[in-house]
């Protein structure tokens, strides 16, 4: 198809940040949303990057710069308001003309799920079938990049911990999930989609130490806490009170074996296998120690 300017949310993320390079190495044009007063860090001396300066609570302060645009990336921080800017965000988008919204979703969205993310996310999508766009919902796993908050535990004291007993999850690279976004926006195929995207292997919390131990060549443990346990100790790490109950549920979710699946989405989109956890490691062990 032919390439039209991509608008993009959550352009300063691990994800959005992926995403721009990738589309920004196609010659993609994109117009790049950031918050007044947050730091646009490099996107200013990227190729094909306009910054859009604008705040998702307020579409008036972004809406003239969707006028003209046919296909946008739709995430945000997950935070208590993230449901109600994402909707916000598809209206002004469906007020402007813009024919295709790729939400960045999560696995297993549903609206009788007992996880409040994955309610919202399931809210969201309705609301973008409900207002007529075409839409690409991706649905990624546990992130392996999600480990780094651990990085100082594995670096310094050789352990990291969760509720989650010895279920499996198929945790996904966030370079896999923007390359998926990349295709999604730019090629077409893709309109009234759900992709549930997973890494190459379902993996225990025992079995990702193991991997941690073999790459680092040094012992790393893995320590399965109560769910009280582990709401202190994000507490502790001053995570706010909403997320935090959020991710406990997250946790009972993969404890209960409900995000093991393996899908071959990755390479079905992009004709590249998506990365190991093993190669997250060795790509990421300088952070680890």
């Amino acid at each position: 198809m032919k390439q039209a300017t991509i608008f993009l949310t959550g352009a300063t993320g691990s994800v959005g940040a992926q995403l721009i390079q990738k589309l920004a190495s196609a010659n993609v044009r994109i117009k790049a949303l950031v918050r007044p007063g947050s730091q646009a860090g490099n996107l200013t001396t990227i190729p094909n990057v306009e910054v859009v300066t604008g705040d998702l609570a307020d579409p008036a302060s972004f809406e003239a710069a969707l006028e003209g645009i046919e296909r946008a990336f739709l995430l945000t921080n997950s935070s208590e308001q993230a449901e109600r800017l994402q909707i916000g965000f598809a209206e002004a988008a469906h007020r402007a003309g813009v024919r295709h919204i790729v939400k960045l979703s999560q696995f297993a969205a549903s609206e009788y799920s007992p996880v409040r993310f994955l309610r919202y996310h399931a809210r969201v999508e309705n609301k973008i079938r409900s207002l007529g766009l075409t839409y690409t919902f991706l649905r990624p796993n546990l992130y392996m990049q999600g480990l780094l908050a651990f990085k100082e535990y594995i670096s310094d004291q050789g352990q990291f911990f969760a509720s989650v007993g010895n279920a499996r999850v198929s945790a996904i690279d966030v370079r896999d999930i923007a390359a998926v976004a990349a295709a999604c926006l730019t090629e077409t195929g893709h309109e009234n989609k759900v992709y549930d995207l997973t890494g190459p292997e379902a993996l225990s919390h025992h079995q990702i130490a193991a991997i941690f131990s073999r790459v680092l060549s040094k012992p790393v443990q893995f320590i399965d806490v109560t769910p009280e346990q582990m709401q202190a100790g994000l507490e502790a790490a001053g995570f706010p009170q909403w997320q935090v109950g959020g991710l406990i549920e997250d946790y009972a979710h993969y404890a209960r074996g409900e995000a093991a699946l393996v899908r071959s989405t990755v390479e079905n989109i992009t004709a590249k296998s998506a990365f190991s956890f093993e190669q997250f490691v060795k790509d990421h062990s300088s952070l680890f120690g």
